[in-house]
């Protein structure tokens, strides 16, 4: 009998595992209806890697928004069929209440970042801008939107946070909260009773890199009050310390 040949052929290698999945881009909403404008905008985030959706008209985004996949809008003030401001107050009021928001207007008066904030902006730019900085901006609202704050399970002030600290209920209803009021009431209960200064709560929410001040913090917390009265018109949480801060209490 001839002796036992060994195979010539190699052995088999261990099957590689798969390339790892890239992730998939940000898709972002620009609402701009000024041709130039939009094209330039477009050009720098796409050139960044970003996924962009343009629209010219506001039912045009609506419809955008509708199918519910966007991470973040950027939202002219101006348009020929309506205000981004109502577009920015319809979405803190819809399914996806913390998507960031970055407001574009050819105004720069306080009072419109003012009321662009009070409706639910997260950062306000006004024209004309540097395509670089809001590339930078629109990866600073992307990155603050991707860290949640740390936030107890729950607390003895009718609060209870769900979701890892992405919803918060008071007394058994679910608050329709924006990114930065949600950050605020965290920050808040993370510490209750004691006192939080506005620069504490800038920092904690907005980042150190964020172009606010004082009366931001002010307004987000004018708003979050307003929102717990909805629920419990004889409760006011949130104590304010003139010169010093916040506490819930």
């Amino acid at each position: 009998m001839p002796p036992f040949a060994a195979s010539s052929a190699a052995p088999s290698a261990a099957p590689s595992a798969p390339p790892p999945i890239p992730p998939s881009p940000a898709r972002l909403l620009l609402l701009e209806d000024d041709p130039a404008i939009a094209q330039t905008v477009a050009f720098a985030l796409t050139r960044e890697g970003f996924q962009v959706r343009y629209c010219g008209w506001i039912h045009e985004a609506r419809a955008q928004l509708a199918r519910g996949d966007l991470d973040l809008a950027i939202l002219d003030v101006g348009l020929p069929d309506g205000n981004g401001l109502d577009l920015c107050r319809d979405i803190r009021q819809s399914a996806q209440p913390q998507m960031p928001i970055l407001m574009l207007s050819a105004r720069s008066d306080e009072a419109d970042k003012v009321l662009g904030l009070e409706l639910g902006a997260d950062d306000y730019l006004a024209k004309p801008f540097s395509p670089r900085e809001l590339v930078a901006r629109v990866r600073a609202l992307l990155r603050r939107a991707q860290g949640a704050l740390p936030a107890p399970v729950k607390s003895q002030y009718g609060f209870v946070v769900e979701a890892e600290g992405s919803r918060v209920r008071f007394h058994g209803e679910l608050l329709p909260l924006t990114r930065r009021e949600l950050g605020l009431l965290l920050r808040l209960l993370s510490a209750p009773q004691r006192i939080h200064s506005r620069e504490v709560l800038l920092d904690a929410v907005w980042g150190l890199e964020a172009d606010s001040g004082d009366r931001t913090v002010d307004t987000h917390i004018k708003t979050l009050r307003a929102k717990l009265r909805q629920v419990r018109p004889d409760l006011d949480p949130i104590r304010t310390h003139r010169g010093m801060g916040y506490s819930l209490e």
